[in-house]
C-alpha cells in the first residue's frame, strides 16, 4: 500500500495518481494544503509542494519525476510492452523529455497558475496570499494553453501516442495537466481537433475515473468534463 500525499487538482498529483492507477497499485490519498504548511508533511517534503508519495522501506518520494522513476524501476518491468518508461534509451528520453515539458514547463506556464488562481486562493488565507484571482495571471496562463495545446496536437498528428508507438508516462503527463484546467473550462479544444482526438483516447482509461469523478464544491465543472465522447 502506497500513500500519496496530493490536492485533488494538483496537476502534478494527478499524473502520479494516473501513473499508480496504470500500475494499478492501491494508494492511500491523504489531501495536502500546501499553503498551511504543516511541520509534518515538510518533514517529508522541505520544499512544501505536492505530491509526495510514500512507500514501506523507502524515503518520502517528492515529486512527479522521482515517482516515474522509482514506478518504473519497481513495477515497470511486469508491464512488459506496455511499460510506461520503455526499454529502448531513446525512447525513454524521449519520455523524459516530455514529461519535463509538461510536468515543468506547462505547469510553470498555464495548469500552475490557472489551478492556483482559480482554485486554491478559494481555501488560501489573505496572508497566504488568498483572495480574488489574477486577471493577468488568468490572462497570460490562458494564452499559454493555446501554444501548448497546439504542440500537443502536433505530436498527436506525427505519432500514435505523444512519445511514440505506446502510451507512456508522457501521455499521463500532458492528460493529467490538461484535465485540470479542462475541469475549469480553460481548455480552447474546438482549437486542435488532433489533441482533442488524443485527450478524448487517455481520458477514457480505467485509470482515468478517479480523476473525473473529483468535484470542487463551489468551483463547477466544464460541460464536457466527464464526457468521454465530447
Amino acid at each position: 500500500m502506497f500513500t500519496l500525499f496530493h490536492h485533488p487538482f494538483c496537476p502534478r498529483s494527478r499524473f502520479v495518481r494516473l501513473a499508480l492507477g496504470e500500475h494499478g497499485l492501491d494508494t492511500r490519498l491523504v489531501e495536502e494544503l500546501v499553503w498551511d504548511r504543516r511541520e509534518a508533511f515538510l518533514a517529508l517534503n522541505p520544499a512544501g509542494d505536492t505530491p509526495v508519495l510514500i512507500a514501506e522501506g523507502t524515503p518520502a518520494m517528492p515529486g512527479p519525476g522521482l515517482v516515474a522513476e522509482f514506478l518504473d524501476e519497481i513495477h515497470g518491468a511486469p508491464l512488459g510492452d506496455h511499460r510506461l518508461l520503455p526499454r529502448a534509451m531513446n525512447d525513454r528520453i524521449e519520455v523524459r523529455r516530455l514529461m519535463s515539458w509538461f510536468n515543468d514547463k506547462f505547469f510553470e506556464e498555464a495548469s500552475g497558475p490557472l489551478v492556483t488562481e482559480r482554485v486554491y486562493k478559494r481555501f488560501m488565507k489573505a496572508e497566504h496570499g488568498g483572495g480574488a484571482p489574477s486577471t493577468d495571471v488568468l490572462r497570460a496562463a490562458k494564452a499559454n494553453v493555446r501554444y501548448h495545446l497546439a504542440y500537443i496536437g502536433w505530436l498527436a498528428r506525427t505519432r500514435n501516442f505523444l512519445a511514440g508507438d505506446q502510451l507512456t508516462f508522457a501521455d499521463l503527463a500532458a492528460a493529467a495537466h490538461l484535465s485540470a484546467i479542462d475541469y475549469l473550462g480553460d481548455v480552447p479544444w474546438n482549437e486542435d481537433d488532433a489533441a482533442k482526438a488524443w485527450y478524448v483516447r487517455i481520458k477514457s482509461r480505467p485509470s482515468f475515473r478517479p480523476l473525473l469523478n473529483e468535484w470542487m464544491a463551489g468551483v463547477p465543472a466544464s460541460a464536457h468534463y466527464i464526457d468521454l465522447d465530447f
